[in-house]
């Protein structure tokens, strides 16, 4: 057994695990925070992608004890009050789900998407950077029309220029 201490959505969380832990199951089922999708656990499906330290990982593939110190954010802590963030917001106007199984997972891995290029993305780079996030139901039209929206509300917030 290893004590983990990691911020989760900016709240400080210590919890004594078994070494083999996945971080997906520690945010699971020691946290309650059950947005965290567990698909595959094999890293294939991206349903429990989550935000490390500023970057999207897949948290089926990561042991809690080496996220040890670490800042994780996860859909639930996207939000700010009842204020749904852009993406969570552009995936639901562009209803950029069905079943919602992989939203979470793909919701997080736009927002980091989207913060690594400054929101100036095309449909190709979204459609080849979501390939480790799988939807089954979509066909993935909708997703990149929300990630679209978002990029493009991101750059007018930060001022950037489209290419």
């Amino acid at each position: 057994m290893s004590t983990v201490t990691l911020t989760v959505n900016n709240t400080p969380q210590t919890r004594e695990v078994e070494d083999r832990t996945l971080l997906v199951h520690f945010l699971r089922d020691h946290l309650g925070l059950t947005g965290t999708h567990v698909g595959c656990d094999t890293t294939q499906c991206g349903a429990c992608t989550v935000i490390v330290d500023g970057r999207a990982v897949k948290s089926c593939t990561i042991l809690a004890v080496a996220a040890d110190g670490s800042s994780v954010t996860t859909i639930e802590g996207l939000a700010t009050g009842d204020r749904l963030h852009d993406v969570q917001t552009a995936f639901h106007e562009c209803h950029g789900l069905q079943c919602g199984f992989c939203t979470p997972g793909m919701i997080m891995a736009s927002v980091d998407m989207i913060r690594r290029h400054d929101g100036v993305l095309d449909e190709q780079t979204i459609r080849h950077e979501l390939e480790g996030n799988l939807c089954r139901c979509t066909g993935y039209h909708n997703i990149v029309e929300a990630v679209l929206m978002a990029a493009e509300k991101y750059r007018g917030e930060h001022h950037v220029a489209a290419e």
